[in-house]
């Protein structure tokens, strides 16, 4: 038989159930489906952590509080304050810009409406370490900070939350907690960088401000470092560690109850556990297209057993082994490239839908469309070897006699 004749003979097999041969598709679809849509969710998210790290720099560096110990018991994290920030900045000899942070959700009342709202108590260079720019009006200086004035700086969509125009805040009143607060300056939109926080619906306030007149508390979030350049990363490093245990009085010897981390190493570890939760889902995504393909093996076997005499006929007049093989591989190739591009198809669409009605991060590379379709050709050769076999093995007299 001609390689022309063959395929048509295969796509008009399948042609012939429709019904069939759609329902025998769906475990394809169903997991080339949602195989795209997981890895979509995972490189959007692995894109979305890169425009972060390229937003705050390669510069900057993380101070948290550890996990404090008292006979092999978790007592929680350890007390971290502004005195090691001062002391950070006064020590460092490679240090930019240093700023504590503390961040608190809190209700803030406007005339117009009221919103839970993150407030984000830090010194004025905390704007400059995480590129935020102002769009209007301006930042609050150190000597507001240090007088504890209630002033504050909005994110650029602080005012939908709050059901006003955002750039109409500028210059009026809101309540923090009921506590009055003047808006000074509205920042550049910047967009969600990770996790819950949104820059965008944030407020800022002196970090002196929160500690004695909002939150009630000196115990600080985090402490931020950005270094005069790249290269200077492990001297200050060395000099963070130093300055904090001076601070904190640990003996020569004890265990540092606070991390210093780097932005590139904190993305790592979060694209580390993004990408084991996608590996995770779209393995689990995967089992369908395994149960989809063993639908396919059982229909071409039901379908070998049918068609016994066709293939009887076929041989009988001068077709080999290859020809009915190749024939029966066609069809089980066919069906699951077929339900492939659906699936390709219906994981994009979802994709989409997430990303708009959602608001997740989500991107469809070429990759992984390239992988789901070779994934599913893989599926249809695997499992249609058998039944393709077991065709092609039909002795003709037998056949011819089948009923």
């Amino acid at each position: 038989m001609l390689l022309g004749e063959i395929i048509q003979v295969a796509l008009a097999a399948i042609r012939a159930n429709k019904l069939r041969s759609f329902l025998t598709m769906l475990g394809i679809i169903i997991g080339i489906g949602a195989v795209i849509a997981m890895l979509a969710l995972g490189e959007g998210a692995k894109r979305q952590v890169a425009q972060q790290l390229e937003r705050l720099g390669p510069n900057v560096l993380t101070v948290s509080p550890g996990q404090q110990f008292m006979g092999g018991v978790d007592r929680g994290d350890s007390r971290l304050t502004a005195d090691g920030a001062i002391a950070i900045r006064e020590e460092g000899r490679f240090i930019k810009a240093v700023s504590p942070e503390m961040q608190r959700r809190q209700q803030v009342t406007v005339t117009a409406g009221n919103a839970n709202l993150q407030i984000v108590g830090v010194w004025p260079a905390y704007f400059e370490i995480q590129n935020l720019s102002v769009l209007a009006g301006r930042i609050f200086t150190e000597g507001e900070e240090r007088g504890r004035r209630r002033v504050a700086v909005i994110g650029g969509d602080v005012g939908t939350r709050l059901n006003v125009d955002t750039y109409g805040l500028v210059g009026q009143s809101i309540k923090i907690r009921g506590t009055p607060f003047e808006v000074i300056g509205m920042l550049e939109p910047k967009g969600q960088s990770s996790g819950f926080f949104n820059p965008d619906q944030t407020i800022y306030i002196p970090l002196a401000t929160a500690q004695f007149r909002t939150f009630g508390t000196d115990r600080i979030n985090s402490i931020y470092v950005q270094t005069s350049t790249p290269e200077m990363m492990e001297p200050t490093i060395a000099d963070i560690d130093r300055a904090l245990r001076r601070v904190k009085r640990l003996q020569p010897g004890e265990a540092s109850d606070f991390s210093v981390r780097d932005q590139a190493s904190l993305v790592n570890i979060f694209q580390e556990t993004t990408q084991t939760f996608t590996m995770l889902l779209a393995g689990i995504a995967a089992i369908s297209l395994i149960v989809g393909g063993i639908g396919i093996m059982n229909i071409m076997l039901v379908s070998v057993t049918e068609r016994t005499r066709e293939i009887g006929v076929r041989k009988a007049m001068g077709a080999r082994r290859r020809d009915i093989l190749f024939q029966f591989l066609v069809e089980a190739l066919t069906l699951c490239l077929a339900g492939g591009l659906l699936g390709v198809s219906i994981g994009v669409g979802t994709a989409k839908i997430l990303k708009e009605s959602a608001g997740w991060n989500t991107a469809v590379s070429p990759q992984s469309v390239i992988l789901a379709i070779g994934f599913a050709a893989g599926i249809g050769l695997f499992f249609g070897i058998w039944p393709a076999r077991q065709a092609a093995k039909l002795d003709p007299i037998v056949s011819l006699r089948y009923e």
